[in-house]
């Protein structure tokens, strides 16, 4: 029969072929086959067939490199905080200059997420997140050409932008909450030649060199005294809440009125040619060329790099200063925590440097403009100005962390009980169950947060990390202890078992050098399953704020702050993307354990 099968080409139903490595097939029966078939090998088999636990699997493992290592290329402060920042939509288009105004631009000016510019010919644009409420929308609000005729300079602000026309007619919109968009009607009969917005408030220069303000007087000190500013202003710049200017004699002065780091100007500055400010700092070109700083800022702003050539002009952001040489090369220092001094190659021969808040436009001779800077947030930004993607790889390190030791912690319990409890058995056994069963009878969550509430309050935030996974993993081993269990007691009746005792091998070691290996496939999928259970435990947890505290960010406490129809409605990037991440990551999860649990069980292959 069988050579009669041979001759025919056909296979022999009792028969397997196996691929050697030099390419050629051996033919093995059913029984060779089964001989070299280990149970590991057959379930690693199965778990493969699987594609969809496969799929899970390769799902799990990227997040897992990627909340594993992105945190190593964006780090967080824990003290971070922007109020100019807060509930930026997703997007990364901040320094997206329009088509129309590349080759041809006049003049550019940077707000707290957007950007507005004016062309040679007069007419205006706005990019970036413009945005800013409900109902406010920079672009959308902005009023037409006409009305906004030729224009010849812009400024934007935290929340609102101004145009200044040929006919010196300044124009505000955006929002107007604080009447930082209403000049005052005096304004008409004025010769302006300087515009400026800041944070709720306008100011305006007129030839004669006087200052005019208008806006949130209480937030901002711009209570300009007489002496400073009665005539003798040649140019002006925004400091945060106050103001700076220089002086048609070439002194620099603080147009403020009250004490602040900014308004200790040095006494040996002579003559200025040119001002710039952050929010803490002020920067003055001299009349040699040289710079001055001076203010609160950092070692990073206060340290003036080393420039060739002479500076022609300055400018400045939030958090940064730029400078410009007569040979057309950009400088930039300060903080550089969004790439706002990371000045590009690209950035040679320039002919002007527009810097504002975090972004920065170099315009080149030839009419390129060069970008750098924060071009946005990828997945927005939160009520506190924090980048939501960088505070999402770090949470998801922090939630998978506290999930895997709290695995760890109850399996290793979960073996230890239910390894002993089943072997031993008797008035161990009993006593075992018992405390099994008092745990398990625990209400999880009311116990946990009474426990993370109580002795968790007296600790530092690591220590109360630590204590929390300790808890988790204290009170979620009963399950695993009763499997196992189970388990130990079916192996313990087998010939293998009863021929350690004969040889006189320990209790301790029969229990857990020998049958404990036989069950650790069983434990492998509990435990597996038990880490999806664990991170979502931590995460309601951390959500009703019992858990991992803010400013360090879990996926769970992420979600705390999403309690209210507001920000579900307006700003849902807040919410959406931590409980999609941790949605997926459960899931694959929980798909792995599926899968090792039918691979595992023989009953589940159809043969």
């Amino acid at each position: 029969m069988m050579q009669k099968d041979k001759n025919n080409g056909k296979k022999h139903s009792f028969s397997l072929r196996k691929r050697l490595f030099g390419g050629k097939k051996e033919v093995m029966d059913v029984m060779q086959e089964e001989a070299i078939q280990s149970p590991m090998r057959t379930i690693v088999k199965n778990f493969v067939g699987n594609k969809l636990s496969i799929g899970g699997l390769a799902v799990f493992l990227l997040m897992f490199l990627v909340v594993l290592i992105g945190p190593l290329f964006y780090p967080i402060q824990l003290s971070e905080k922007e109020e100019t920042q807060t509930n930026v939509a997703p997007g990364m288009d901040m320094m997206k200059v329009p088509k129309e105004l590349e080759g041809n631009v006049r003049m550019i000016s940077t707000g707290a997420t957007f950007s507005v510019g004016v062309d040679n010919n007069g007419k205006v644009y706005v990019w970036g997140r413009t945005k800013i409420s409900n109902k406010i929308d920079i672009k959308t609000d902005m009023p037409s050409q006409k009305e906004l005729g030729n224009v010849v300079a812009v400024s934007a602000g935290f929340d609102h932008a101004m145009a200044l026309n040929e006919d010196g007619e300044i124009i505000c919109w955006g929002s107007n909450r604080m009447s930082q968009a209403k000049p005052p009607s005096g304004m008409k009969r004025k010769k302006v030649k300087q515009i400026a917005a800041g944070y709720q408030v306008s100011f305006a220069l007129t030839e004669g060199g006087e200052v005019i303000h208008w806006g949130n007087d209480n937030l901002n000190d711009i209570r300009i005294t007489r002496k400073k500013g009665d005539g003798n202003i040649e140019k002006i710049a925004v400091a945060n809440t106050t103001l700076m200017g220089v002086t048609k004699d070439g002194e620099a002065v603080h147009l403020g009125s009250q004490p602040t780091d900014i308004d200790k100007i040095p006494e040996d500055l002579g003559k200025v040619v040119d001002i710039a400010a952050t929010a803490d700092n002020a920067l003055v070109l001299l009349e040699d060329g040289s710079l001055r700083v001076w203010g609160k800022g950092t070692s990073l702003v206060m340290k003036l790099p080393e420039i060739e050539g002479k500076v022609v002009s300055v400018a400045g952001g939030r958090t940064h200063f730029t400078a410009l040489t007569d040979q057309g090369k950009v400088y930039a220092w300060g903080a550089d925590n969004k790439g706002q001094v990371d000045v590009p190659s690209a950035a040679k021969d320039v002919s002007a440097v527009y810097s504002g808040s975090y972004q920065n436009y170099a315009i080149t001779k030839s009419g390129k403009t060069v970008t750098w800077g924060l071009k946005g947030y990828l997945l927005g930004s939160d009520d506190l100005g924090r980048d939501v993607f960088s505070r999402l790889l770090n949470g998801g390190r922090m939630t998978m962390t506290i999930g895997a030791i709290s695995v760890v912690i109850s399996t290793i319990i979960g073996i230890i009980v239910g390894g002993v409890s089943g072997f031993f058995g008797g008035w161990v056994d009993i006593v075992l169950q018992r405390i099994t069963e008092i745990v398990s009878s625990l209400p999880f969550l009311p116990m946990a947060m009474i426990l993370t509430s109580i002795i968790g309050n007296s600790m530092s935030e690591n220590a109360r990390i630590i204590l929390m996974m300790a808890v988790l993993g204290i009170l979620s081993w009963p399950s695993l202890a009763r499997l196992v269990r189970a388990q130990v007691l079916a192996e313990r009746e087998k010939e293998f078992v009863t021929a350690a005792n004969a040889m006189g091998v320990k209790k301790s070691s029969i229990v857990f050098k020998h049958i404990i290996p036989n069950v650790i496939s069983v434990i492998i999928v509990s435990a597996t399953l038990d880490f999806a259970s664990c991170m979502l435990t931590e995460s309601t947890l951390s959500f009703l704020g019992f858990g991992v505290k803010l400013p360090r960010p879990t996926w769970g406490n992420m979600l705390n702050g999403c309690v209210n129809s507001v920000v579900i409605k307006s700003y849902w990037w807040r919410w959406v993307f931590p409980a999609i991440m941790l949605s997926i990551c459960v899931i694959c999860i929980n798909m792995v354990g599926d899968g090792l649990r039918d691979a595992i069980d023989p009953k589940s292959n159809e043969r």
